[in-house]
């Protein structure tokens, strides 16, 4: 048992096995539990449930936390703002603090262009209105995503989803024209090439895409995950972005790049496209940007976001002031405590464990990650690499009856990924890494 995580009363506890039979009762089936272990409290990268047993929370309320659970100067800014009001449908009563986070928004994206921002409530909304704005905008109807894509489960994002199971099987049919080509995964290069000598053939496939497949003059945009989250933390090589962006910027087709999971501070930078110098058209933000408010929004070009006429786009809840009062705070929070440097020092050390890990253990097919986002992919062999879930099931499980919470990824559900709070104490740190590797002796025997 470590000092910070703490499991005595086993998992679940007798508290939260009685809140779990009465969730069973009134909760619908589909929202099954991860840790059968209710919450009571949180602070920076921990929890306590309610018997008591304390966690290392390597989730991140998934990717949510990037400043922790209850940041004192978010939780301020929450505070004051209930106080004030907390609801008025911006375009019947504007606020002052939505103004403000777009302004900041605006000058923080990446690129040289003026930028304008629209906000809404979750991730897949703001993934929705992405397309809605570059159809507008383009007057073009098609879509291109790709594989191992992770956007959402609303109608458009689930569409543009990769994962059949469980995101997409029986919920079809699906939106119309949008089609699918392989991301840059040089782990398992769809293409049997190696990065450098392949000279980025997946990112030229798109070409290629328009005379196959659809015409590049009936294409709105392609939209990618710098970093795909949900797919594995598949990181493109350098020069892949960029090129898809000349590719895009050639045929008049706008590249959406989806910085949901990867925004705020995730990668090192505050947008991962930063480090791969793009600017995207548009980009969808949401997770990080409220510390567990819901809040999203689409920050974009500003021709681009002006495209949509009057109330073409908006909603009830969209740009709710007390969400909009907690990202300004969260902002400030990042810059004020220096989050980029100590994620890419997270990275580093990461990195480095789960690279010392593969060395022992020849079921970690693959370490790699952007800043503190970092994950290892588990496989039967490593000639074959035939993905391995049962090993990331058993890797988990062994972790969290240890006190830490770690999250499965990938579309064959074969890696561990890490979205540790930014704010995770080096002491912290040391201990979940310890967890680690005995979770992984553990799945070896």
């Amino acid at each position: 048992m470590g000092k910070f995580a703490r499991v005595t009363t086993g998992i679940p506890g007798p508290k939260s096995r009685e809140l779990i039979a009465k969730k069973e009762k009134f909760v619908a089936d589909a929202f099954t539990l991860y840790l059968p272990a209710v919450v009571d409290r949180a602070k920076g990268a921990v929890f306590t449930d309610v018997d008591g047993n304390s966690f290392i929370d390597f989730s991140g309320g998934v990717g949510v936390l990037n400043v922790g659970h209850c940041p004192p100067g978010v939780v301020k800014a929450i505070q004051e703002q209930v106080t004030r009001f907390i609801h008025t449908d911006f375009s019947i009563v504007p606020y002052q603090c939505l103004i403000d986070l777009a302004e900041k928004l605006a000058d923080l994206a990446p690129g040289p262009s003026p930028k304008k921002c629209g906000f809404f409530n979750s991730g897949a909304e703001a993934v929705e209105n992405a397309v809605k704005i570059a159809r507008k905008h383009t007057k073009r109807k098609a879509i291109i995503t790709f594989e191992c894509a992770f956007h959402g489960r609303t109608l458009m994002a689930m569409t543009l989803t990769s994962r059949v199971k469980p995101y997409k099987e029986d919920f079809g049919p699906f939106a119309p024209e949008v089609y699918r080509i392989p991301f840059a995964y040089c782990y398992r290069c769809s293409y049997g090439l190696e990065y450098p000598d392949c000279d980025l053939a997946c990112a030229d496939a798109l070409e290629r895409f328009f005379t196959t497949t659809v015409s590049a003059r009936e294409v709105a945009a392609v939209i990618a995950e710098p970093v795909q989250g949900e797919g594995g933390f598949i990181v493109p090589p350098e020069g892949y972005l960029p090129r898809l962006k000349d590719i895009c910027a050639k045929h008049g087709i706008l590249l959406i790049l989806d910085e949901v999971q990867t925004g705020f501070g995730r990668t090192g930078t505050m947008f991962a496209s930063e480090q791969f110098d793009v600017e995207p058209d548009l980009m969808p933000v949401a997770k990080s940007i409220a510390a567990g408010i819901p809040l999203s929004g689409v920050v974009g070009r500003q021709e681009v976001m002006d495209s949509p006429e009057d109330s073409t786009i908006g909603g009830t809840y969209v740009g709710n002031p007390v969400g909009c009062a907690a990202a300004l705070a969260v902002i400030e929070q990042i810059e004020r405590e220096g989050l980029l440097e100590r994620s890419k020092a997270i990275g580093r050390r990461l990195t480095e464990a789960f690279r010392g890990f593969q060395e022992s253990y020849p079921f970690i097919g693959d370490v790699r990650g952007l800043g503190a986002m970092v994950a290892m992919e588990f496989v039967k062999d490593p000639k074959t690499k035939e993905p391995a879930p049962e090993v990331t099931t058993a890797v988990v499980d062994a972790a969290m009856k240890r006190g830490l919470l770690l999250l499965k990824a990938g579309v064959w559900g074969n890696c561990v990924r890490v979205l540790c709070p930014l704010v995770i104490t080096d002491e912290q740190l040391e201990e979940a890494i310890g967890i680690i590797g005995e979770a992984l002796a553990e799945a070896a025997r």
